[in-house]
Parts: structure tokens; C-alpha cells; sequence
């Protein structure tokens, strides 16, 4: 009775450190990143905020359907989406893109946004949302931070 007893406890322990050994994260998959993230889909535009205030109605429709596409060799395009600013102008643009700054600076070789410039800060990226800011200077006025959002 006594050797089943200390087979029984023995067997306890063994299951206790099995059990004890295995590590919680295993399920966990590695976090992606920042050009896994950016290169999983396609990117519209969903807002753009000015000083807190939403400014998406004063840019213009044609840049707000446009469609964008991040590939993993830093090449890109931009979709003019259904409503063309020209109607010369070819339905889709090639760009050239790349993270500066530790990642925290999109760089695209092409315009999103009249007046806008190449560079945006990185305010978060993740799996459905890309949010950016980008000093955008108005034709009259100071020159203002606009804080951009994209989705999937």
C-alpha cells in the first residue's frame, strides 16, 4: 500500500512539472512587423483630423477614394479609385516607399494629398489601421499637422 502510494505522489509530481514547464506563449504568434503590417492589404482613406477637428470634408473626393498598395520590395500603388482628379490621369500611379527613422517615418515618393509632402510620422500601425501625421500647408494660412487615417 505504502510503494502504491509513492507511485501515486510521484506520478502527481511528474504531471505538476510537465505541466509547470510548458510556456504559456507557445501559443502566441511573433508580432509582425511594421512592413508585414503595411504590406497585408490594400489602404483607404477614413479620416483626417486637424487640431482635434475633422477636416475630411475640405480634401478633395478624388484623393479620399484613392486606394493604396504597400509591397514588400518598397514599390507601391496608388489606385485613382472611382473619382479621377484629372481626367488625363492614369487610373493607377507607382511609388516608391521605405521607413526612416527607426520605423517611425513613412517615406512615399509621390504626393497622397495637394499640398501635403513625402514623409509622415508613424502615430500607430496594425493590422487594420494605419494612422499618420503630416504637416499640410493650405494655400492660405499657416501650415497645420493633420493626423490621417487609413483602414483596411
Amino acid at each position: 500500500m505504502k510503494k502504491q502510494f509513492t507511485l501515486l505522489v510521484a506520478g502527481f509530481v511528474m504531471i505538476f512539472f510537465i505541466f509547470a514547464s510548458c510556456n504559456k506563449n507557445d501559443n502566441n504568434p511573433p508580432s509582425k512587423t511594421k512592413t508585414q503590417l503595411i504590406t497585408q492589404g490594400t489602404w483607404k482613406f477614413q479620416t483626417a483630423t486637424a487640431n482635434g477637428t475633422d477636416v475630411s470634408g475640405n480634401l478633395r473626393a478624388c484623393q479620399k477614394d484613392n486606394i493604396y498598395i504597400f509591397l514588400a520590395a518598397g514599390t507601391g500603388t496608388a489606385d485613382e479609385g472611382p473619382t479621377r482628379c484629372n481626367l488625363g490621369d492614369p487610373a493607377t500611379n507607382p511609388f516608391n516607399w521605405n521607413f526612416l527613422s527607426s520605423e517611425t517615418i513613412l517615406h512615399i515618393s509621390t504626393l497622397l494629398f495637394t499640398n501635403g509632402g513625402n514623409d509622415f510620422t508613424i502615430i500607430s500601425l496594425t493590422e487594420t489601421e494605419l494612422v499618420v501625421s503630416q504637416p499640410y500647408t493650405p494655400p492660405t494660412g499657416p501650415t497645420i499637422i493633420m493626423i490621417i487615417t487609413f483602414i483596411h
